[in-house]
């Protein structure tokens, strides 16, 4: 254990450890192994908070080495107490089947359970559950009521700068393009870890300490671009907000609106958002829903939380625009997946890269099954490379297949065409060439894949679950060579290749034969060859001829 988080900590990109940071670092790692010792004691007496960190802490490896049975047999006795986290926690372990035999109506009612007992997690998975038809009927109704319900609770905690940034990292991307995911500021480090810190995150709290001097740097860096952000006169969404809420002079809703409207025209994000709150409500001007869902949208391309949030309400409530809970749904799913939760993206990344593929999959699992797409893929992902030691081999593919399917289901093309291929090889399935064919389809048709046209040029090519037909197969090289200039050398060689069929069935098809014959010579003993080619065409015709 102790190795595992040294590892961890020297691996902090917030800045180089000296010597003394070092063994200021070991120094707080054996603290943190005293101090997971007490809390398992603490734990072996029956205290709720200690029991369910201990076996949160199991189920994930974090702290405490990774031990999924024990952690189940924690769960069921806080579940038998009414714990919600811990009834979530047996939904998740019944879904995915970890450490028992997965059952997904043993889920469901661990999950409702945990619902029931305000648990936000557990809404959430069963808002995706019933948006995606997931072991129960597929109900938008249903998934708006949960989504709603966990966005409202996210919603509550955004504050003006538009909520944090949840960090997407793509297995399958990093591992074809290294280090093309990883170039995260220093700022955001900062702001992270100090975020787990304040939340009680002992080895954040570490990290935060450690990167004093960065910290420090980055405060002069805040308040520096504070003052250079009033010269500027960038300030202009802050003088609104101390108008519309009298913070150091009168309300001031004229004058709120001005300074909003001028911040809007200059592309604040915030000035759109307080524009739209204020058509919203009618604060200061008439009540105009048309405006209101102008500037949300508005700010809403710039990534704000609270202006999705304030669309799915309108989209949820048929509030100035036509009612529709496919896209109600859609909008609180976004804010949802920007709840705190998500930091546990990272943390699942973090254990990929150091090696801990358990640690990275089980993290990632509880994420897929809160419906992030990226999770789904990643789990997809390390099942495909047989990389994780939790699961069966013979287990690997059929999971994988199934989470490519929910990935490909949220539009994630590479899914997409992964489900292709599965069907295509009969990974985890049957060998089934109509069924690849309808996902390479829909793949080039919905989301204007290269590599689904390429495969479709290849299958028609063959006459693989589809009728044999080189001019279609042409047709789709072509299109995969337009669509990606990477498709070109692929689609050239398979062109190539592709002419010499042709080639070989147009003589095939014209039945040309070639005939040596020795036919004796004017003289007695000698001879001669005669070369006879004979044509046959479709209709019937002959044609001869001889050569000597």
């Amino acid at each position: 254990m102790v190795e595992k988080l040294t590892l961890n900590y020297l691996k902090t990109p917030l800045l180089d450890i000296s010597a003394t940071n070092t063994t200021f670092l070991l120094f707080v790692i054996l603290f943190l192994t005293r101090l997971y010792e007490k809390l398992l004691k603490v734990a072996g007496k029956g205290h709720h908070k200690a029991m369910e960190k201990v076996a949160y802490a199991m189920l994930f490896g974090d702290y405490l080495a990774q031990n999924i049975p024990k952690a189940k047999e924690l769960f069921e006795k806080l579940a038998l107490e009414g714990s919600p986290k811990a009834q979530m926690a047996l939904g998740f372990l019944y879904a995915a089947g970890l450490g028992v035999n997965s059952s997904q109506a043993k889920a469901l009612v661990y999950y409702t359970f945990g619902a029931l007992g305000g648990n936000l997690v557990a809404h959430m998975i069963l808002g995706y559950r019933y948006w995606g038809g997931v072991g129960v009927p597929q109900s938008c109704e249903s998934a708006l009521t949960h989504y709603r319900l966990v966005a409202n609770h996210v919603a509550s905690d955004v504050s003006l700068t538009g909520g944090s940034a949840v960090q997407r990292v793509r297995l399958l991307d990093e591992v074809e393009n290294p280090g093309s995911t990883s170039g995260m500021l220093e700022e955001d480090l900062i702001q992270y870890y100090q975020f787990l810190a304040e939340k009680g995150d002992v080895q954040a709290q570490v990290r935060v300490q450690m990167g004093h001097t960065a910290l420090m740097r980055f405060f002069l860096f805040l308040h520096r671009k504070f003052f250079r952000i009033l010269c500027d006169g960038k300030g202009i969404p802050g003088l609104g907000m101390a108008y519309l809420y009298g913070r150091g002079v009168p309300v001031n809703y004229e004058l709120a609106l001005k300074y909003f409207q001028k911040a809007a025209e200059q592309g604040w994000v915030d000035g759109q958002l307080q524009l739209g709150t204020m058509y919203y409500n009618g604060i200061g001007v008439k009540r105009d829903y048309k405006q209101a869902f102008k500037f949300f949208n508005l700010a809403s391309q710039a990534g704000h939380i609270l202006a999705f949030y304030n669309l799915a309400q309108m989209h949820a409530t048929g509030t100035g625009v036509l009612r529709s809970c496919h896209t109600a749904v859609e909008l609180f799913k976004n804010v949802c997946e920007r709840g705190r939760w998500s930091d546990r993206l990272m943390a699942a990344y973090g254990n990929f890269k150091d090696g801990d593929m358990d640690g990275a999959l089980v993290q990632y699992l509880l994420l897929a099954e809160q419906g992030y797409e990226v999770a789904q893929s990643n789990v997809a992902f390390i099942l495909d490379q047989k990389e994780a030691q939790i699961f069966n081999e013979n287990e690997t593919y059929p999971r994988a297949l199934l989470h490519w399917t929910r990935a490909a289901a949220q539009g994630y093309t590479v899914a997409r065409i992964k489900l292709g291929d599965y069907h295509f090889y009969g990974y985890g399935t049957d060998v089934d060439y109509e069924t690849a064919v309808i996902h390479y389809r829909l793949a080039s048709e919905q989301q204007h894949s290269a590599q689904a046209m390429f495969n479709l040029g290849y299958m028609h090519e063959k006459g693989l679950g589809i009728k044999q037909d080189i001019h279609l197969a042409k047709r789709f090289y072509d299109m995969a060579a337009e669509a990606s200039p990477e498709a070109q050398v692929p689609v050239f060689l398979a062109l190539c290749k592709l002419g010499l069929v042709y080639t070989l069935q147009y003589l095939h098809d014209l039945n040309v034969s070639v005939q040596y014959r020795a036919l004796p010579g004017p003289g007695a003993s000698g001879s001669f060859i005669s070369l006879v080619v004979s044509i046959s065409t479709h209709g019937g015709q002959a044609q001869c001829l001889r050569l000597t």
